[in-house]
């Protein structure tokens, strides 16, 4: 018999749409089949799938790869599926996922030659797109410092598309803390700033961009606080050609990490 919206397992899966309890249990939801098939990707993630007949019929290579894996597949009515999505029109899955997150060392342990750092930056739309942005631009990984967003908030893995199962994500309280290991890591570190001294233009055609390179990405309201701003190697303005007063976060990352990844190879 299918799930429902009161059976105990869909009831302690909903509560993951919840920060506190994402914390708590170290688990997160992931929606809809794209999001499913990158984490299935990735060996032990996935701790359970859920999925409405028709979608367990639909992707049913999804279901038997769960299968494969000693991954629970469950059948949920789909009001069971619609308590447990947090989209308008859900498309039938939804699996649990363990917490991807390492620390900073790790991460930079493999030597990364791209990173993205999310300095702050609270919008989870946002930060899912700059996440998938680095992902496609070839960076090894992405950093949420300082009050960030959480990485697993569902709007947040939805807007990354998959991507969140593809690079290190990392989790960082402290962002200068970020900056100096970054640094002692052997990455230029550049801050975006509209005001910045430096012209992204410039710094390719000197040839600045081919180093390995973290770039810092502040918040679209109040951009990169100051303390940050200051501890990079050079802030960097985007060049803007007509009259716009400026980019929005997630195109101005999408430039400077493609001008880095296009100088590294």
């Amino acid at each position: 018999m299918a799930f429902t919206p009161r059976t105990p397992r869909v009831v302690a899966a909903r509560r993951l749409q919840r920060r506190r309890d994402r914390e708590a249990a170290g688990r997160f939801l992931a929606e809809g089949p794209q999001a499913v098939r990158e984490a299935l990707t990735r060996p032990g993630v996935v701790t359970e799938l859920f999925g409405t007949p028709t979608a367990l019929d639909r992707y049913a290579d999804l279901a038997a790869t769960a299968a494969r894996a000693d991954v629970p597949v469950s059948e949920v009515t789909d009001d069971g599926l619609a308590a447990l999505a947090e989209t308008v029109a859900p498309q039938g899955l939804v699996a649990v996922c363990r917490h991807l997150d390492v620390p900073l060392e790790q991460a930079l342990a493999g030597a990364p030659r791209l990173v993205a750092v999310l300095a702050e930056i609270r919008d989870p739309g946002n930060a899912g797109t700059v996440l998938r942005t680095a992902d496609a631009a070839g960076a090894g990984a992405v950093v949420f410092a300082g009050d960030a967003v959480d990485p697993y908030n569902g709007k947040c893995v939805r807007a990354s598309a998959g991507s969140l199962f593809h690079v290190d994500v990392v989790r960082a309280a402290d962002p200068v803390e970020v900056v100096e290991a970054l640094r002692a890591a052997g990455l230029t570190v550049l801050a975006t700033t509209g005001y910045g001294d430096s012209d992204l233009d410039d710094l390719a055609d000197a040839g600045r961009l081919a180093e390995p390179t973290a770039w810092l990405f502040g918040s679209e309201a109040h951009g990169l606080p100051e303390e940050l701003a200051a501890a990079a190697d050079a802030r960097v303005r985007v060049p803007l050609h007509g009259r716009a007063e400026s980019l929005n976060l997630a195109a101005a990352a999408a430039v400077c990490l493609y001008a880095s990844a296009r100088a590294q190879r």
